[in-house]
């Protein structure tokens, strides 16, 4: 995983919206409020969109910068970092403890109760790679959420389109939320949970009315970055990336002020950042988090007194699942990062290799208690 040399706790941005702008000050408004009344001559008018237009490409880009930390560490498995001697690590891991070394205080208050796994797949179950066309699962892996999905409802929650995160992970015994929770499937399961009552797959799309639009955001956004080297647009059905990993950091304004410009004819849609990718999304209420809840509430699994959720993932977009969580008072987030970040996780791992590790435990452990 990316890292910092001195590893400061990174805060994960907020979401910048182009088309939206309400809270700018009144001088960087379309019309100005002068002395005689409001001035709205075409120069005034130029000038203050000039204004906006550069407040929002540096907030992106300043967004783009939080969340891209410079040093690099390789994600394989078996080739984890040691963090013994970094303080801030440290004292972040005081606050955010490993997962697997307080994995009998998680199953402890499991006792008698159902687990449910919810799993986000870039940097959680793979690596994070340069090419996200080949951000492919270990056969270890995907055994190991084989093993989980016997024992647990196991969903997995991702960005990518449904279509494509199935296609990485190839197992029928999950569900499958894709587009940050906006393309969900359940009922199609074959693991033989109880609480299944058909084999016929049903779908959840809060954001089918924006499917042309997204289609054609994500043309838009294809023609206007072919000539910056490295970026790369990817159609995730209800929303689009906009891969700047291999992107010169010199060029990542100019990747900003051209998300900005397509995205200013589409006021519906907004922009959000993620781990070296801009995300375009529609601007609905609806997340990962409430992708979850939706899950909980389908799978029959909404009872707080029985169930408890465990969510694992690594990007800002898992936040909002972590906040359910908490809101909820039961279950447990897990953030996978081997940063310190400000976090509503209850626990952490440090990499996918990890995140194996405790799924390894939980099928364990289940063995042993039936």
């Amino acid at each position: 995983m990316d890292m910092s040399s001195s590893s400061p706790v990174i805060t994960d941005p907020v979401v910048i919206n182009p088309p939206l702008l309400g809270g700018l000050p009144s001088n960087m408004m379309p019309f100005s409020v002068m002395s005689g009344g409001y001035s709205s001559s075409g120069m005034s008018v130029s000038v203050s969109r000039r204004k906006i237009e550069e407040v929002l490409v540096n907030g992106l880009l300043d967004a783009m910068k939080s969340s891209s930390p410079r040093k690099k560490h390789n994600l394989a498995f078996g080739q984890g970092n040691s963090h013994e001697e970094d303080p801030a690590y440290s004292a972040w891991m005081l606050k955010c403890p490993s997962a697997l070394t307080s994995f009998k205080q998680i199953v402890a208050n499991a006792q008698g109760r159902k687990i449910a796994v919810f799993l986000d797949y870039d940097g959680t179950l793979s690596p994070i790679v340069d090419d996200p066309d080949k951000a492919f699962m270990s056969p270890v892996m995907r055994a190991a959420v084989r093993n989980v999905a016997k024992y647990f409802p196991t969903a997995i929650v991702s960005g990518r389109s449904r279509k494509k995160v199935f296609e990485f992970v190839k197992l029928k015994e999950l569900y499958y939320a894709g587009s940050h929770g906006m393309d969900i499937m359940t009922s199609v399961a074959s693991s033989g949970h109880k609480h299944e009552k058909n084999k016929e797959a049903s779908f959840f799309q809060p954001a089918s009315e924006f499917l042309p639009m997204i289609d054609e955001v994500s043309k838009s956004l294809l023609e206007v970055t072919s000539g910056i080297e490295g970026a790369s647009v990817e159609n995730n059905k209800f929303c689009v990336s906009v891969h700047y990993r291999n992107v010169a950091e010199k060029d990542w304004e100019v990747v900003a002020r051209l998300v900005n410009e397509v995205l200013e004819d589409f006021p519906r849609l907004k922009v959000t950042n993620g781990r070296m990718v801009l995300e375009v999304r529609p601007v609905i209420d609806w997340d990962k988090g409430k992708a979850v809840e939706f899950l909980l509430q389908s799978l029959g699994l909404n009872d707080p007194e029985n169930v408890i959720p465990i969510y694992i993932g690594d990007d800002r977009t898992d936040e909002d699942a972590f906040k359910v969580l908490q809101e909820r008072k039961c279950g447990y987030g897990i953030l996978v990062s081997q940063v310190p970040k400000e976090t509503e996780a209850f626990y952490s791992l440090r990499d996918p290799s990890e995140v194996m590790a405790f799924l390894n435990s939980l099928v364990r452990w289940k063995k042993r208690s039936l």
